[in-house]
């Protein structure tokens, strides 16, 4: 009986601490050490004399398994941590906690969400401590029976970003009892909340909405012209199928209206990245929190008024409720629809957007042409068999790849075909093909079909050509009856010129090897085609079939592999096989044995590249040099750099891919470049995003579409807001940004565009530096448009860290982005790129980017100038090593570079050649003189002469001067006089200029 009175009175004490104490919530102001004792602490206030305070807390924490955190005190007069501490109760309601108050009465900090940082400082491993061991002060059986009446003043987050008020205040399971208890709908409640308040939690619900109760209405207020947004709560009673919203029109008293047609949900609604429409199902697991966002552009025209309409709630297996809507628009007109303001979360309707989505042609591209079956287009040319394949593919680039030519390059040795061979006997099915019929002709795109069959195959054949070089292929196979194949193959047979060098499907860039066998291994390997070409023809081809999902890359490859095709994999059963076929090389690619009853269908799907794009921009080269960091803008200039690339994590761009917080800042530096004649561009990419995005709340109710699945951790915060079921990315622990992985294709790409365009409008960009990327082509060209929109320059940078490894799924960064290639000024594939041990045909095909149209810049280490130049390239400021780019921008000043004709070692009309294999030379020739670059990769010094011809170099060599001049780090100036032999060091090489005597 005594032990039941005990009971009975410590559990009155708490409910009369749990109802007589209204904390408030504050903000900390970053006043203590988060990353040593939390986010989270309490003001607790000790009002009496004694060893022993007991406080009870109602903190209502949303963070799992409290039980296992630490509690950490300090005494707030002295700052001392007190030692003598007992956690008598944790649970997520409340906590009860017994402390030694060790400078009496007054106030005393209680931290109860202490972490620890491990691993990476740039992926860390938040680590939350258990409870230590502190003296037996006082035991559990006595802190009993004390009565907890130290005062609790208020709850403090470390900063107002860390604050959990009011949405990750909980409610008790007694509220939420009670709650359900006052309302009879049985399978759902619906919780109508204003945009202010994104709704974070899903299985718990915020106190607020006890206070408040489920409601029937919903009241705001909006601008004219505003792009307006409010949410409903919808907690589930029971598990829930396809939720629906369905909205009525909004009237005022006047009849005037807003149309339903213009509110749309965005869980269930909306416009995909590829600007097709999406249509999504929404289910709610019992006793979780769904937040469904709805959209409104309030028009300019609407009168200013009160509008009132309604929205029906609806599942498939649950009654509908109807909420009312009461919108008051206010007579003021929105700017620009609001989105000056993101906080109110007006930047969602981006996420339907379908700017830039046309494809338009971009330049330097130019219209297609269709003559007979042969399409036409910037420096290349297709001709189509009658099954619609491929018959021929023509380049027209000279080897130098600095002009078009009349002169075409034959790709192919035959047309691109299809086997498809019987079981049975081994022999090949027939096919009667039907002819191609144009089914759209545009400037930038043009379509195709064709069907082949025969009694037992049928084979429709979709194709589309676009103005950069992409062909796409659905061929769709259906049986007419069962039939049992030995295999399907799709042959590419390239003349072996076209065939030199090789990319992909385990092989590192550089000349193809006599043989290769390839089979799928997609839950490893980020392979799934190739690129085989030459400098100035080349082919890269990917087979899919439907259901392709872009996985993710840049070390997370393995968390969201590819998915096998079911055709081309057919169960790992198929795979590619590349070698010289005959007179032709052929790249075979095959599925193994298929069973197909009739009326199965399988999609052979591949996507083909036609390289090069373009030609090389030399002039570009030679002008546009890159600075890569945040500094002032008057030492940028010194430096001789004229366009600054400004990466994330400074003051004017501080958060990863979400560059429009300090836009403010961001105008002023950019403005005062442009004044001072350099140009800007920023940081902005897809592929993880800043938890400080506004979005972050709404766009994770959309479940996997944005954020991908994962097993969360990382840093604190994502910890305990985010919670679970993320990949935690890129982490700055100075500003602490802490980065979520983005999923793939997704709307996230219409908001990317749109931002892009509001940089470039807004705040003046010049352009973008992207690291790795994560979209596909289709986004790409939107960016592209909207950054040289109006004339802006639109420069696109490309770094990427080398993909051949295991995190990354062992693909080339070059293969793995060439459909970027075609929209690309410039890239930076250094990052873990060895410049030493690498020969000429890996720089050439993985990092030079001159077989695509392109041309680069090296990292690792500072690269190596001597062989870099052999490909134009440098590196970039301040990253640059001991290798300091200036040196070398001197001598390309002082020559006079733009405007000449860069010859490379590749090409047979390369007028110098050394007398070693190992030594090769690249010309820059102009009218009466030429810079020689010479660069060695054998394995020890070299003694070279110069093999020269003097008429295609354009000089009398009576009356020629060689000079070797002086480059700081490079090489020492000297006279050379007439050719002779000259010692190369190993790894080095040598700059000579050679000019006509007047």
């Amino acid at each position: 009986m005594k032990k039941l009175l005990s009971a009975l009175l410590f559990f009155s004490t708490i409910s009369f601490y749990t109802n007589a104490q209204e904390i408030k919530y504050t903000n900390g102001k970053n006043a203590w050490n988060a990353d040593s004792l939390g986010n989270q602490r309490a003001l607790v206030k000790v009002t009496h004399n004694g060893d022993i305070a007991k406080v009870l807390i109602r903190w209502r924490r949303s963070d799992p398994n409290p039980e296992q955190k630490a509690i950490i005190v300090f005494d707030a007069q002295t700052g001392k941590r007190i030692k003598n501490i007992l956690p008598v109760t944790l649970k997520k309601e409340y906590g009860i906690i017994c402390f030694k108050p060790e400078s009496g009465q007054g106030n005393y900090y209680i931290y109860y969400q202490p972490y620890n940082n491990e691993g990476r400082s740039n992926y860390p491993k938040g680590i939350y401590p258990k409870q230590e061991q502190t003296s037996d002060w006082i035991s559990v059986k006595e802190a009993s029976k004390i009565a907890p009446v130290t005062e609790v003043l208020e709850i403090q987050s470390i900063n107002a970003f860390n604050s959990v008020y009011p949405m990750e205040v909980i409610a008790t399971a007694d509220e939420v009892t009670n709650l359900k208890a006052k309302n009879l709908e049985p399978a759902y409640l619906v919780f109508p909340e204003s945009r202010n308040y994104p709704i974070i939690m899903r299985n718990d619900i915020p106190q607020r909405w006890i206070l408040k109760g489920a409601q029937k209405t919903f009241t705001d207020k909006a601008l004219r012209g505003e792009n307006f947004s409010f949410q409903l709560g919808i907690y589930a009673l029971k598990d829930l199928q396809n939720v629906k919203l369905k909205f009525s029109d909004l009237k005022d008293k006047a009849g005037n209206k807003i149309s339903a047609k213009l509110i749309s949900c965005l869980n269930t609604d909306g416009t995909a990245y590829d600007g097709n429409v999406l249509s999504k199902e929404v289910n709610v697991p019992q006793n979780q929190v769904q937040a469904l966002w709805n959209l409104l552009t309030i028009p300019t025209t609407a009168k200013a008024g009160k509008y009132t309409g309604t929205v029906i709630v609806s599942a498939t297996n649950a009654p509908s409720q109807t909420i009312q809507l009461n919108i008051t628009v206010d007579a003021q007109i929105a700017k620009e629809n609001g989105i000056n303001e993101p906080r109110k979360q007006t930047r969602l309707t981006w996420l339907n957007s379908t700017l830039a989505q046309k494809n338009t042609v971009i330049a330097p591209y130019i219209p297609l042409q269709i003559s007979g079956n042969s399409i036409s287009f910037l420096g290349r040319k297709v001709e189509l068999d009658k099954n619609g394949f491929p018959k021929q593919i023509q380049t027209f680039f000279s080897p130098e790849m600095t002009e078009i030519t009349p002169t075409p390059n034959n790709l192919l040795y035959e047309n691109i075909h299809f086997h498809f061979v019987r079981k049975a006997d081994g022999k090949n099915i027939k096919m009667a093909d039907g002819g191609v019929e144009f089914t759209k002709k545009e400037a930038g795109t043009v379509q195709w079909k064709a069907k082949s069959g025969n009694d037992s195959l049928q084979v429709d054949v979709t194709g589309s050509l676009e103005f950069d070089g992409f062909l796409a292929y659905t061929v769709k196979v259906t049986a007419l009856k069962d039939v049992a194949l030995k295999d399907v193959t799709m042959h590419i047979p390239f003349n072996k010129t076209a065939a030199t060098y090789m990319m992909g499907l385990g092989q590192k860039g550089g000349l193809r090897p006599e043989q290769v066998d390839w089979k799928w291994e997609v839950a490893t390997k980020n392979q799934d085609g190739t690129w085989l070409g030459n400098v100035n023809a080349g082919l890269q081809y990917s087979l899919r079939d439907e259901n392709y999902v872009r996985p993710l890359n840049t070390n997370f490859y393995l968390q969201k592999p590819l998915l096998l095709p079911k055709s081309w994999g057919n169960e790992n059963k198929g795979g590619i096989s590349v070698g010289i076929k005959g007179s032709s090389m052929l790249a075979n690619n095959y599925t193994g044995e298929h069973q197909m009853k009739k009326g199965d269908v399988l999609y052979y799907n591949f996507n083909l590249l036609i390289t090069p794009f373009h030609t090389i921009n030399t002039d570009f080269q030679w002008e546009t040099r890159f600075y890569h960091k945040y500094s002032t803008i008057d030492s940028i200039k010194a430096t001789g750099a004229s366009v600054v690339n400004i990466h994330h994590a400074n003051a004017i761009n501080p958060w990863i891919n979400y560059p429009f917080i300090e836009h403010a800042k961001m105008k002023k530096y950019i403005d005062e470049a442009h004044a001072k004649g350099l140009k800007v561009k920023i940081y902005n990419t897809v592929r993880e995003l800043s938890n400080r995005a506004y979005e972050t709340f709404p766009m994770r109710s959309l479940g996997y579409e944005i954020y991908s699945t994962g097993k969360g951790g990382g840093f604190s915060w994502l910890q305990e807001h985010v919670k679970d079921d993320y990949i935690a990315a890129w982490f700055v622990p100075e500003i602490k940004d802490a980065a979520i992985v983005n999923s793939g294709m997704s709307r996230w790409h219409n908001y990317y565009v749109e931002g892009m365009n509001w940089l470039t409008k807004n705040v003046g960009i010049d352009g973008i530096y992207l690291d790795d990327v994560a979209f596909d082509r289709i986004t790409m060209k939107r960016v592209k448009r909207v950054l040289t929109q109006n004339g802006h320059p639109g420069i696109i940078d490309l770094h990427s860290a080398n993909q051949y490894n295991k995190a990354d799924g062992f693909n080339n960064s070059a293969n793995l982005y060439m459909e970027h290639f075609p929209y690309l000024n410039r890239l930076w594939f250094g990052e873990y790129f060895d410049y030493e041990k690498n020969k000429p045909d890996f720089y050439l095909t993985e990092v030079s980017g001159i077989p695509f149209g392109l041309m680069g810049e090296m990292l690792q280490d500072g690269g190596n100038p001597w062989r870099g130049m052999i490909y134009g390239m440098t590196n970039r400021l301040p990253w640059s090593g001991n290798n300091d780019p200036r040196p070398l921008w001197k001598v390309w000043d002082n020559f006079g570079m733009k405007g000449t004709k860069m010859i490379g070692y590749w090409s047979p009309n390369c007028p110098v050649k050394t007398s070693n294999a190992e030594v090769l030379a690249t010309v820059y020739k102009k009218q009466g003189a030429a810079l020689v670059s010479i660069a060695s990769w054998s394995e020890k010094d070299e003694t070279i002469t110069l093999n020269i011809d003097w008429n295609k170099l354009g000089i009398n060599p009576a009356k020629a001067v060689l000079t070797v001049p002086e480059v700081q780090n490079f090489q020492i100036g000297a006279s050379i006089g007439s050719p002779t032999e000259i010692t190369i060091p190993k790894g080095k090489g040598l700059l000579i200029v050679i000019k006509e005597k007047n």
